[in-house]
Protein backbone atom coordinates (compact mmCIF):
# COMPACT_ATOMS: atom_id res chain seq x y z
CA UNK A 1 0.00 0.00 0.00
CA UNK A 2 0.81 3.60 -0.41
CA UNK A 3 -0.53 6.28 1.88
CA UNK A 4 -1.00 9.64 0.65
CA UNK A 5 -1.51 12.71 1.52
CA UNK A 6 -3.80 15.33 -0.56
CA UNK A 7 -2.39 19.24 -0.47
CA UNK A 8 -5.52 21.42 -0.85
CA UNK A 9 -9.18 21.09 0.15
CA UNK A 10 -11.18 22.19 -2.58
CA UNK A 11 -13.39 20.59 -5.30
CA UNK A 12 -10.49 18.43 -6.73
CA UNK A 13 -9.00 17.87 -3.32
CA UNK A 14 -12.24 16.43 -2.21
CA UNK A 15 -12.69 14.26 -5.09
CA UNK A 16 -9.32 12.51 -4.89
CA UNK A 17 -10.12 11.55 -1.07
CA UNK A 18 -13.11 10.34 -2.70
CA UNK A 19 -11.46 8.24 -5.02
CA UNK A 20 -8.98 6.57 -3.02
CA UNK A 21 -11.94 5.83 -0.21
CA UNK A 22 -14.01 4.05 -3.16
CA UNK A 23 -11.13 2.86 -5.24
CA UNK A 24 -12.45 0.82 -7.94
CA UNK A 25 -12.58 -2.42 -7.59
CA UNK A 26 -9.87 -4.59 -8.95
CA UNK A 27 -7.76 -1.69 -10.26
CA UNK A 28 -4.16 -0.64 -9.28
CA UNK A 29 -6.16 2.54 -7.30
CA UNK A 30 -6.48 0.24 -4.45
CA UNK A 31 -2.99 0.31 -3.83
CA UNK A 32 -3.42 3.66 -2.20
CA UNK A 33 -4.37 5.24 1.20
CA UNK A 34 -5.30 8.02 1.97
CA UNK A 35 -3.67 9.19 5.72
CA UNK A 36 -4.43 12.85 5.53
CA UNK A 37 -5.50 16.00 4.36
CA UNK A 38 -3.33 19.78 4.17
CA UNK A 39 -5.31 22.85 3.90
CA UNK A 40 -4.66 26.70 4.62
CA UNK A 41 -8.32 27.05 6.30
CA UNK A 42 -8.80 25.05 9.58
CA UNK A 43 -11.24 22.10 8.89
CA UNK A 44 -12.80 19.14 10.49
CA UNK A 45 -12.34 15.39 9.07
CA UNK A 46 -13.57 14.91 5.55
CA UNK A 47 -14.98 11.71 4.55
CA UNK A 48 -13.66 10.58 7.77
CA UNK A 49 -9.60 12.08 7.04
CA UNK A 50 -8.38 13.99 9.22
CA UNK A 51 -6.37 17.40 8.29
CA UNK A 52 -2.93 17.57 9.35
CA UNK A 53 0.65 19.58 9.20
CA UNK A 54 2.87 19.82 6.12
CA UNK A 55 5.86 19.28 8.24
CA UNK A 56 3.84 15.41 9.85
CA UNK A 57 3.30 14.69 5.89
CA UNK A 58 7.03 15.40 4.98
CA UNK A 59 8.35 13.36 7.86
CA UNK A 60 5.75 10.50 8.32
CA UNK A 61 7.11 6.93 6.91
CA UNK A 62 3.61 6.07 6.27
CA UNK A 63 2.93 8.66 3.70
CA UNK A 64 4.68 7.59 0.64
CA UNK A 65 2.61 10.09 -2.03
CA UNK A 66 1.43 13.33 -2.55
CA UNK A 67 -1.28 14.60 -4.23
CA UNK A 68 -0.90 18.43 -5.30
CA UNK A 69 -4.43 20.24 -5.63
CA UNK A 70 -3.51 23.98 -4.91
CA UNK A 71 -3.34 26.96 -7.08
CA UNK A 72 -1.45 26.98 -9.82
CA UNK A 73 0.86 29.49 -9.04
CA UNK A 74 1.83 27.17 -5.95
CA UNK A 75 2.17 24.48 -7.79
CA UNK A 76 6.52 24.22 -8.35
CA UNK A 77 6.69 24.68 -4.47
CA UNK A 78 4.86 22.21 -3.73
CA UNK A 79 6.38 19.64 -6.20
CA UNK A 80 9.77 20.35 -5.62
CA UNK A 81 9.01 19.94 -1.60
CA UNK A 82 7.01 16.69 -1.84
CA UNK A 83 9.78 15.64 -4.40
CA UNK A 84 12.89 16.42 -1.65
CA UNK A 85 11.32 14.26 1.00
CA UNK A 86 11.39 11.50 -1.19
CA UNK A 87 7.73 11.77 -1.93
CA UNK A 88 6.04 10.37 -5.44
CA UNK A 89 3.73 13.12 -6.48
CA UNK A 90 0.42 13.85 -8.58
CA UNK A 91 -0.13 17.51 -9.76
CA UNK A 92 -2.98 18.74 -11.38
CA UNK A 93 -1.60 20.74 -14.39
CA UNK A 94 -0.04 23.29 -15.18
CA UNK A 95 3.06 21.24 -13.18
CA UNK A 96 4.53 24.86 -13.21
CA UNK A 97 4.29 28.12 -14.76
CA UNK A 98 7.57 27.74 -16.82
CA UNK A 99 9.43 25.31 -19.07
CA UNK A 100 12.30 25.13 -16.71
CA UNK A 101 11.29 24.39 -13.43
CA UNK A 102 9.02 21.22 -14.76
CA UNK A 103 12.15 20.01 -16.32
CA UNK A 104 14.35 20.48 -13.08
CA UNK A 105 11.56 19.04 -11.38
CA UNK A 106 11.53 16.23 -13.98
CA UNK A 107 15.05 15.91 -12.86
CA UNK A 108 14.55 15.65 -9.14
CA UNK A 109 12.45 13.05 -9.08
CA UNK A 110 14.44 11.05 -11.98
CA UNK A 111 17.20 11.42 -8.76
CA UNK A 112 15.00 10.84 -6.27
CA UNK A 113 13.87 7.49 -7.50
CA UNK A 114 9.87 8.91 -7.71
CA UNK A 115 7.18 9.09 -9.71
CA UNK A 116 6.32 12.78 -11.30
CA UNK A 117 2.47 12.76 -12.60
CA UNK A 118 0.83 15.54 -13.82
CA UNK A 119 -2.79 15.06 -14.30
CA UNK A 120 -4.81 15.35 -17.60
CA UNK A 121 -7.90 13.95 -17.33
CA UNK A 122 -9.03 15.74 -20.92
CA UNK A 123 -6.86 13.10 -22.59
CA UNK A 124 -9.68 10.81 -20.92
CA UNK A 125 -13.05 12.03 -21.71
CA UNK A 126 -14.95 10.13 -24.38
CA UNK A 127 -15.79 12.96 -26.46
CA UNK A 128 -11.69 13.47 -26.57
CA UNK A 129 -11.64 9.52 -27.33
CA UNK A 130 -13.70 9.40 -29.51
CA UNK A 131 -12.45 12.76 -31.83
CA UNK A 132 -9.24 11.27 -32.07
CA UNK A 133 -10.29 8.03 -33.40
CA UNK A 134 -11.89 10.38 -35.98
CA UNK A 135 -8.87 12.64 -36.38
CA UNK A 136 -6.41 9.51 -36.68
CA UNK A 137 -5.14 8.82 -40.51
CA UNK A 138 -6.37 12.16 -41.96
CA UNK A 139 -3.72 14.19 -43.36
CA UNK A 140 -4.31 17.79 -41.52
CA UNK A 141 -3.94 20.88 -44.00
CA UNK A 142 -5.05 23.28 -41.40
CA UNK A 143 -7.25 23.73 -38.27
CA UNK A 144 -8.33 26.16 -34.97
CA UNK A 145 -9.33 25.14 -31.61
CA UNK A 146 -11.04 28.05 -30.43
CA UNK A 147 -11.79 27.92 -26.22
CA UNK A 148 -13.97 30.27 -24.42
CA UNK A 149 -14.99 30.31 -20.69
CA UNK A 150 -15.30 32.69 -17.57
CA UNK A 151 -13.15 35.10 -15.75
CA UNK A 152 -10.44 33.02 -13.86
CA UNK A 153 -9.49 33.81 -9.98
CA UNK A 154 -6.12 34.80 -9.24
CA UNK A 155 -3.31 32.50 -8.96
CA UNK A 156 -4.09 30.35 -12.17
CA UNK A 157 -1.09 32.12 -14.55
CA UNK A 158 -1.05 33.18 -18.16
CA UNK A 159 -3.80 31.74 -20.67
CA UNK A 160 -1.45 29.28 -22.13
CA UNK A 161 -0.48 27.61 -18.83
CA UNK A 162 -4.38 27.74 -17.06
CA UNK A 163 -5.46 26.48 -20.46
CA UNK A 164 -2.45 24.11 -21.73
CA UNK A 165 -5.23 21.44 -21.69
CA UNK A 166 -6.55 22.39 -24.72
CA UNK A 167 -3.00 22.75 -26.30
CA UNK A 168 -2.40 19.19 -24.82
CA UNK A 169 -5.33 18.44 -27.29
CA UNK A 170 -3.52 19.69 -29.90
CA UNK A 171 0.05 17.75 -29.32
CA UNK A 172 -1.64 14.69 -28.70
CA UNK A 173 -3.71 14.76 -31.83
CA UNK A 174 -0.67 16.39 -34.33
CA UNK A 175 2.85 15.68 -32.44
CA UNK A 176 5.44 17.73 -32.33
CA UNK A 177 4.65 22.05 -33.09
CA UNK A 178 6.27 24.83 -32.82
CA UNK A 179 5.17 28.56 -32.12
CA UNK A 180 5.26 31.12 -35.10
CA UNK A 181 2.70 34.15 -33.44
CA UNK A 182 1.19 34.88 -30.62
CA UNK A 183 -1.27 38.03 -29.56
CA UNK A 184 -2.89 39.07 -26.28
CA UNK A 185 -6.03 41.52 -26.28
CA UNK A 186 -6.85 42.24 -22.74
CA UNK A 187 -9.51 45.28 -21.28
CA UNK A 188 -9.15 44.86 -17.25
CA UNK A 189 -11.83 47.02 -17.47
CA UNK A 190 -14.03 44.29 -18.76
CA UNK A 191 -12.18 41.71 -17.31
CA UNK A 192 -12.01 40.27 -20.47
CA UNK A 193 -8.67 38.38 -22.19
CA UNK A 194 -8.31 36.56 -25.03
CA UNK A 195 -5.19 34.77 -26.59
CA UNK A 196 -4.54 33.64 -29.61
CA UNK A 197 -1.78 31.32 -30.90
CA UNK A 198 -0.54 30.68 -34.41
CA UNK A 199 0.72 27.06 -34.34
CA UNK A 200 2.48 24.56 -36.86
CA UNK A 201 2.94 21.10 -37.33
CA UNK A 202 6.05 18.60 -38.13
CA UNK A 203 5.16 19.36 -42.00
CA UNK A 204 4.24 22.93 -41.74
CA UNK A 205 0.20 22.59 -41.42
CA UNK A 206 -1.05 25.89 -39.12
CA UNK A 207 -2.98 25.83 -36.59
CA UNK A 208 -4.82 28.24 -34.73
CA UNK A 209 -5.02 28.26 -30.61
CA UNK A 210 -7.37 30.52 -28.74
CA UNK A 211 -8.02 31.04 -25.87
CA UNK A 212 -10.51 33.44 -24.48
CA UNK A 213 -12.22 34.11 -21.10
CA UNK A 214 -14.62 37.23 -20.21
CA UNK A 215 -18.06 37.56 -18.10
CA UNK A 216 -20.24 35.82 -19.20
CA UNK A 217 -19.03 33.55 -21.61
CA UNK A 218 -19.75 29.96 -21.94
CA UNK A 219 -17.30 27.05 -21.58
CA UNK A 220 -17.03 25.81 -25.19
CA UNK A 221 -14.45 24.27 -27.28
CA UNK A 222 -14.87 24.77 -31.35
CA UNK A 223 -12.98 23.27 -33.67
CA UNK A 224 -12.26 23.54 -37.24
CA UNK A 225 -9.66 20.06 -38.70
CA UNK A 226 -9.15 20.68 -42.64
CA UNK A 227 -7.86 17.06 -43.57
CA UNK A 228 -7.37 15.90 -47.15
CA UNK A 229 -10.41 13.88 -46.80
CA UNK A 230 -12.57 16.14 -45.18
CA UNK A 231 -13.43 18.77 -42.35
CA UNK A 232 -13.76 18.36 -39.01
CA UNK A 233 -16.20 21.36 -37.31
CA UNK A 234 -18.13 19.35 -33.82
CA UNK A 235 -16.57 17.48 -31.23
CA UNK A 236 -18.60 14.49 -31.06
CA UNK A 237 -20.72 13.64 -28.11
CA UNK A 238 -20.56 10.63 -26.73
CA UNK A 239 -21.86 9.00 -23.37
CA UNK A 240 -19.93 9.11 -20.52
CA UNK A 241 -17.89 6.53 -19.47
CA UNK A 242 -18.66 4.44 -16.58
CA UNK A 243 -15.48 5.16 -14.72
CA UNK A 244 -15.21 9.18 -13.52
CA UNK A 245 -12.28 11.10 -15.12
CA UNK A 246 -10.24 11.48 -11.78
CA UNK A 247 -10.40 7.84 -11.30
CA UNK A 248 -9.24 7.27 -14.69
CA UNK A 249 -6.23 9.29 -13.76
CA UNK A 250 -5.91 7.78 -10.53
CA UNK A 251 -5.39 4.52 -11.83
CA UNK A 252 -3.04 5.64 -14.72
CA UNK A 253 -1.08 7.53 -11.40
CA UNK A 254 -1.35 4.25 -9.35
CA UNK A 255 -0.13 2.16 -12.25
CA UNK A 256 2.93 3.60 -12.78
CA UNK A 257 3.32 3.30 -8.77
CA UNK A 258 3.03 -0.52 -9.00
CA UNK A 259 5.61 -0.72 -12.22
CA UNK A 260 2.71 -1.50 -14.40
CA UNK A 261 3.60 1.40 -16.85
CA UNK A 262 6.13 0.66 -19.57
CA UNK A 263 9.43 2.89 -19.49
CA UNK A 264 8.32 3.86 -23.30
CA UNK A 265 5.04 4.51 -22.00
CA UNK A 266 6.62 6.93 -19.48
CA UNK A 267 9.23 8.61 -21.83
CA UNK A 268 6.04 9.42 -24.10
CA UNK A 269 3.77 11.12 -21.29
CA UNK A 270 6.60 12.86 -19.91
CA UNK A 271 8.05 14.66 -23.51
CA UNK A 272 4.76 15.79 -24.34
CA UNK A 273 4.10 17.37 -20.70
CA UNK A 274 7.72 19.36 -21.38
CA UNK A 275 6.74 20.29 -25.07
CA UNK A 276 3.39 21.48 -23.91
CA UNK A 277 4.81 23.58 -21.06
CA UNK A 278 7.67 24.80 -23.71
CA UNK A 279 5.35 25.86 -26.30
CA UNK A 280 3.17 27.23 -23.22
CA UNK A 281 5.91 29.59 -22.50
CA UNK A 282 6.71 30.59 -26.10
CA UNK A 283 3.54 32.17 -26.39
CA UNK A 284 3.41 34.13 -23.25
CA UNK A 285 6.78 35.69 -24.48
CA UNK A 286 5.34 36.25 -27.91
CA UNK A 287 2.16 37.95 -26.19
CA UNK A 288 4.02 39.84 -23.86
CA UNK A 289 6.61 41.27 -26.27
Amino acid sequence: MFGAVVVGFGIAGGVRIRDMLTPLQGSSAEKLAVRGFISRRRLESQQGVSQISKEEALNRSDIQVAFICTENFSHEDSVRMYLQAGKHVCVEYPMTLNYKAAVDLWNLAEEKGVILHEEHIELMSEDYRQLKREVQGNILQEGSLHFTGGVLKPGFGFLAFSGIARLTWLVDLFGELSVTAATMEEDSSKNYSKMTAQLQTADNKPLTWTEERGPGLRRTKNINFHFDSGTLTQIPSSPRGSVGLFMQDLILFSSKLTGQVTPEDLQKEKWRVLHCLQLAERVQQLCQK
